[in-house]
């Protein structure tokens, strides 16, 4: 006998032996029907087998905090839909060509089967299926849980085994549920082309309906496109088109065939177009309204192990989990912001300005806007990360703060008993006198006596605590981080959550006070928020709440420490408060209610910034050329549609900051600042402004006082 001709004679006893089982089970028991092939099942091993089903992948979405959708993640767009939700027509469709007496039959349907059979034998392999929908959705389940392209092989294997493992399956699936839940969990896992999966999302994709509205065509066409998606996908071009409405038309005619539609019915459903509309699919960050908080919330999960053990379990819960996120993101002062920004920066500018606001004492994110559109577009100028915030959330290096970091040195000299009035000569230039004049929190010895520090802002002369800080001048801020540490400075600097942006360690160089570290606006902000909150420290906060498939709810507290002492934030918003009245914001005015800031202006205009805080909101705003600051000023540029010889902190990061803040905290109650502990902080003590001295402005020769001379 020919090899090919024994091959016939296995399939057929193979064929035979389970042609008695399964009509044991492709037909309902009645009364004792069935019972004697009960042996025949146990010699096959033809018994129900368990079927994990864990839930098919789901969208997840982002809401802000009022509510509005900001995105959606996926790794299937599939939005899970019940049995009475989906249009009768189109459960009458499916069933029509797929499964044609799915409530008449058990398991498998035998007849089906038998033909398929016959079919295998002849071509001397498996080559037709002649599944249930029962058996399909088995195949989808053990598809969709595949771990490994190997058990993603062998979920869809050409094999008797791997066939009669599926009957196993069905045979539980049979047993645990309905025919309709069946139906049901059939048509939510379902592909159907157009990268929709589910019966809901690809009536919104092809049709901009819902599930529950197809019509008759609709329903035929999407019932046609399940045999094989990819060659009927619509988005695919008009070759692919033309497929699913020739499928379309088959579905329809086999409705008539079976009864289930008039002949008069398929004809009119024939003559309509297809109606492909390719509803675009939500979700991704850019596509959304809001995309740097949308990036920040996507690092934010997948970088937390708050939000799963491993990085591989948060990937799948957010891509896969069909969660709802609820934010902090304020749709009011987020559009505040996003128009601040449009009103002095274009998108289509060199440099980009980006702003956070923060809620005081709770860390909450309120807004993040940039100046540029996010996306990966050179001709549009888009930005391809996340500008607002650090590496960690899908951010850049940064840009250097400039002299907002100079609020840390005044914070540690009011730590170390300083009052207000307390000053310092400040000289035109200063010099560490030695190498080892600043050391670092390792006792490494820091101190460039080669380098001199001029400048930018201010004028030099004896100042105080006040008066340097309103003018900003940096050789008073070096002589004052030169007598209360530069390690105690960075220290207070990291008491208020200030990293670098890149995530590397801060560099601990005597200009620290200047600002040399790039930061990102959200870190920044959440640094001034800490002051407003009275030195309560707030770690950013972007998700408040995810409640996932079940209905079941995790709600995400504030993490928040006593950074500082209460009296010190008092008077660290005293003193920032007279930028606005005294120092470098003067020029551009403050708020309606209490607010405090300073300016940051970088060596040479590489960047520009502004930080500032009410009791209620707090904001950072940053500016800076991503093509590399350094080498591309912030000097003899357009921004805006106007010239800048210079930019400086108060030039477009003040502005921005204050028109937002005006619009933003529109409708909310002023809250005033605490008084300043006026026993404790007011005056001066042993080094109030000598009788005879430099006047303000006067140029000075290098001074060197001593702690004793300073300090309380």
């Amino acid at each position: 006998m020919s090899r090919r001709g024994t091959n016939i004679v296995r399939l057929a006893a193979a064929g035979a032996a389970a042609g008695l089982v399964v009509a044991a089970i492709a037909v309902p028991a009645v009364g004792g029907a069935g019972l004697g092939f009960v042996t025949a099942a146990g010699e096959v091993n033809l018994k129900p087998l368990d079927l994990a089903e864990p839930p098919p992948a789901e969208v997840t979405i982002v809401r802000d905090a009022k509510g509005g959708e900001i995105a959606r993640f996926y790794e299937e767009y599939r939005e899970v839909v019940g049995f009475d939700e989906i249009a009768a027509t189109m459960k009458t469709a499916i069933v029509a060509i797929e499964d044609f007496r799915f409530y008449e039959h058990g398991a498998i349907d035998i007849e089906g089967t038998l033909r398929a059979l016959a079919t295998n034998l002849q071509s001397g392999k498996v080559s037709q299926g002649g599944s249930s929908i029962t058996q399909q959705y088995v195949k989808q389940v053990l598809l969709n849980s595949a771990d490994t392209e190997q058990e993603r092989n062998a979920a869809v294997e050409a094999s008797y085994a791997r066939k009669l493992n599926e009957l196993r399956y069905a045979m539980d699936i049979e047993e645990k549920y309905t025919k309709d839940e069946i139906l049901a969990k059939y048509l939510n896992i379902a592909y159907f082309g157009a990268s929709a999966y589910g019966v809901e999302a690809a009536a919104r994709r092809f049709f901009g309906v819902s599930a529950a509205d197809l019509t008759l065509p609709q329903a035929a066409t999407l019932a046609g496109a399940v045999q094989d998606p990819n060659a009927t996908d619509p988005n695919l071009g008009r070759q692919q088109r033309d497929r699913l409405l020739k499928r379309r038309n088959v579905v329809l005619d086999r409705m008539a065939e079976l009864g289930k539609i008039t002949a008069a019915e398929a004809a009119k459903a024939k003559a309509a177009k297809l109606g492909y509309k390719g509803t675009g699919i939500p979700g991704g960050c850019e596509s959304s309204k809001h995309p740097y908080f949308c990036l920040y919330v996507r690092h934010e999960i997948l970088g937390n192990p708050d939000f799963g053990r491993t990085a591989k379990a948060r990937l799948a819960m957010l891509n896969r989990g069909g969660l709802t996120i609820t934010t902090t993101l304020d749709p009011a002062m987020q559009a505040a912001a996003d128009r601040a920004l449009k009103r002095y920066v274009h998108p289509s500018d060199a440099p980009v300005a980006a702003q956070a606001l923060i809620k005081p004492g709770t860390g909450a994110i309120k807004a993040m806007a940039a100046s540029r559109r996010y996306g990966r577009s050179a001709a549009r100028n888009e930005i391809s990360y996340n500008v607002v915030a650090d590496t960690a959330h899908g951010g850049g290096i940064g840009f250097q703060p400039g002299s907002t970091f100079k609020t840390f040195t005044l914070i540690t000299a009011l730590q170390q008993g300083m009052k207000l009035d307390d000053g310092i000569a400040a000289g035109a230039g200063y010099r560490a006198p030695a190498y080892s004049t600043f050391k670092t929190c390792k006792g490494q010895n820091i101190g460039d006596p080669t380098h001199t520090v001029t400048n930018d802002e201010g004028s030099p002369g004896w100042k105080t605590l006040k008066t340097g800080t309103w003018g900003s001048v940096n050789t008073f801020f070096m002589e004052l981080e030169e007598r209360v540490g530069l390690c105690e400075t960075v220290r207070t600097a990291r008491s208020l959550g200030i990293r670098r942006a890149d995530g590397k360690k801060l560099q601990e160089y005597e200009t620290f006070t200047l600002g040399i570290n790039e930061s990102d606006p959200v870190t920044v902000a959440t640094a001034y928020a800490a002051i407003a909150a009275r030195g309560t420290y707030c770690a950013p906060l972007a998700i408040t709440q995810i409640t996932d498939r079940d209905g079941e709810t995790t709600r995400y507290r504030p993490k928040c420490r006593q950074a500082l002492d209460p009296g010190i934030a008092d008077a660290t918003a005293e003193v920032l408060s007279g930028v606005f009245t005294e120092g470098t914001m003067s020029g551009v005015g403050g708020l309606d209610r209490d607010a405090a800031g300073k300016t940051g202006t970088t060596d040479d205009y590489a960047s520009a910034w502004f930080a500032g805080f009410t009791p209620d909101l707090a904001g950072a705003v940053s500016l800076g050329d991503p093509r590399g600051s350094q080498q591309h000023k912030l000097t003899g540029v357009t921004i805006g549609g106007r010239y800048y010889g210079a930019v400086q902190g108060a030039s477009i990061p003040g502005p921005i900051w204050r028109d937002t803040m005006l619009s933003a905290l529109r409708g909310v109650p002023a809250t005033p600042f605490t008084a300043l502990d006026e026993a404790r902080f007011g005056g001066c003590s042993e080094s109030c402004r000598p009788d005879k001295g430099p006047e303000d402005g006067e140029a000075t020769p290098e001074v060197t006082l001593s702690p004793e001379d300073v300090l309380e």
